[in-house]
């Protein structure tokens, strides 16, 4: 069979994703400080964007008073700044532009700060290495502490290899086995070819660096160096708990310790909490992108929902966030080129595009995130007015179908968004959860509100005699919730408390 080539038209429908929507949907994803990260980066590469100059300070202030007057209203739909370009003035303007000395402007600025009245001049303002920092890690203080220890070159060769190997938490752990934690020295003396009692000296003066039990094989081995550093000895009691029974001690079998140590229960108790004032994780207080210690993440609404009379408003935080319009100097800039037919004339024109397209983009994301709340205000009204346990079961199906718009787009608008509310700073996706069900006369509540009953239940228990879990199913069930044990279980844990056996207080007060 002969094979030819040959040329055919076919129409076909297709989905294409357009730069507007690629934009519109990456602006949605966004929470308020990345989009007003992204505001500004943008207009930075787009000369066609810039900030619109706040009006005179009277008007503002009029403005002001008439929006605590009247509730923000929802955002129209978006409309992009508009320039016109048959205006006839519009020449003359931009000529007088072009006319600027801009040479003469820069040459007389200079740094001025607020109040002093003097100038500085710039050979003595800090220079740029001055000017950076960043927090120390747990690698940076013990290497500054080893530099110091005054050993030798082959001890400070050891001892950064022994810094090298601590994990974020403190711990000496191995590259090769992390498991094997108790022959990290053993291998570090194999792999450097040197007596093992050498590694084991360094390791020693190690553990004695501030904090305190770094660089440590183990917990008990954590614990003995603070001890002895705080004249402890083998013949005390917590010394003899931490060296012989820290296992027992820490699954709270403070009876059987106090029978094989043939102590009474008191003195277990008393040496329990010199135990509990110690630190086990020597790396607490050092962040070094490890899973101890992590960066705080600052949180700031994108909106916030408030209490006028007996009705609810809803604002929209715009705080930093730069209202934008199109520049008329470059839009001016279009007309001359389209006349002199100038070869810049299609890059200024995309960036207007660009420049429309993220104006529209912004609005309707502030459009979107304002009408999804005012969805979850009407489905959780009673959570805004009573609180926690009154949370009602909600999916993004509900609020999608009442918005009229797809749930991949609520799931966009929910995700690493927050509002602000009487109750506290919430994540939208907080009022999203699961059924369950109540009895009687209790309606369906929510997975969170369930859990609030629970934390409720375990705060008002008694120390000596905490709640097990069947014990909290069965008290639920009298506020005509039915859950089960195991489910129970799963939401304290969740909750970070821990099961009844060890918050129960044995020695008759907190052990730390």
């Amino acid at each position: 069979m002969a094979m030819e080539m040959k040329q055919s038209l076919r129409m076909t429908q297709s989905l294409v994703m357009t730069p507007q929507l690629q934009m519109a949907i990456k602006l949605l994803q966004l929470n308020q400080m990345e989009l007003v990260e992204a505001i500004n980066q943008e207009m930075l590469e787009n000369p066609l964007l810039e900030e619109k100059q706040e009006r005179a300070n009277e008007e503002a202030g009029v403005e002001a008073d008439a929006a605590k007057e009247n509730p923000v209203p929802p955002p129209a739909e978006a409309q992009p700044s508009e320039v016109r370009l048959d205006a006839p003035d519009t020449q003359e303007r931009a000529q007088k532009e072009l006319d600027i000395d801009w040479e003469r402007v820069a040459s007389d600025y200079s740094y001025q700060p607020t109040g002093t009245g003097v100038k500085i001049p710039d050979e003595e303002l800090p220079g740029y290495d001055q000017t950076l920092t960043r927090r120390e890690t747990l690698h940076d203080h013990l290497a500054w502490q080893l530099r110091m220890s005054g050993m030798n070159s082959q001890e400070l060769e050891i001892g950064f290899r022994i810094i090298g190997d601590i994990d974020p938490g403190g711990y000496l752990r191995t590259r090769e086995d992390e498991e094997a934690a108790e022959d990290a020295l053993d291998i570090i003396a194999e792999e450097m070819d040197v007596p093992k009692s050498w590694v084991e000296n360094v390791h020693q003066r190690i553990l004695r660096f501030d904090p305190l039990g770094v660089g440590s094989r183990d917990l008990r081995e954590c614990l003995m160096v603070q001890l002895d550093v705080g004249g402890y000895d083998a013949d005390d009691l917590v010394y003899r708990l931490v060296a012989d029974h820290l296992k027992d001690v820490e699954k709270r079998a403070f009876h059987a310790v106090a029978k094989a140590l043939k102590v009474p229960l008191e003195e277990i108790g008393e040496a329990v909490k010199i135990i509990a004032t110690m630190e086990p994780r020597p790396g607490r207080n050092f962040s070094s992108g490890g899973e101890v210690v992590e960066d705080a993440q600052y949180i700031t609404p994108d909106i916030a929902v408030q209490k006028v009379g007996d009705s609810w408003a809803i604002v929209l935080n715009e705080d930093g966030m730069p209202r934008l319009r199109i520049s008329r100097f470059y839009a001016n800039q279009i007309l001359k080129q389209a006349q002199r037919g100038d070869p810049s004339k299609a890059y200024i024109q995309d960036k207007l595009r660009s420049a429309t397209w993220l104006i529209r983009s912004i609005h309707q994301r502030q459009r979107t995130i304002y009408k999804v709340m005012e969805s979850i205000l009407k489905h959780q009204r009673e959570f805004f007015d009573k609180g926690v346990n009154h949370l009602k079961p909600l999916i993004l199906r509900d609020v999608a179908d009442d918005i009229g718009m797809h749930e991949s787009t609520v799931s966009r608008v929910t995700s690493n968004k927050y509002v602000h509310t009487p109750q506290g700073i919430f994540e939208l996706k907080y009022f999203f959860n699961s059924t369950i069900k109540g009895t009687g006369a209790q309606d369906d509540l929510a997975s969170e509100a369930v859990k609030s009953h629970i934390k409720e239940l375990i705060g008002k228990e008694n120390p000596k005699k905490p709640l097990s879990d069947q014990q909290i199913v069965n008290l639920l069930k009298q506020r005509d919730i039915d859950i089960a044990r195991r489910t129970v279980a799963k939401y304290r844990e969740m909750m970070g408390i821990l099961p009844s056996s060890k918050r129960k207080d044995v020695f008759g007060s907190p052990a730390g």
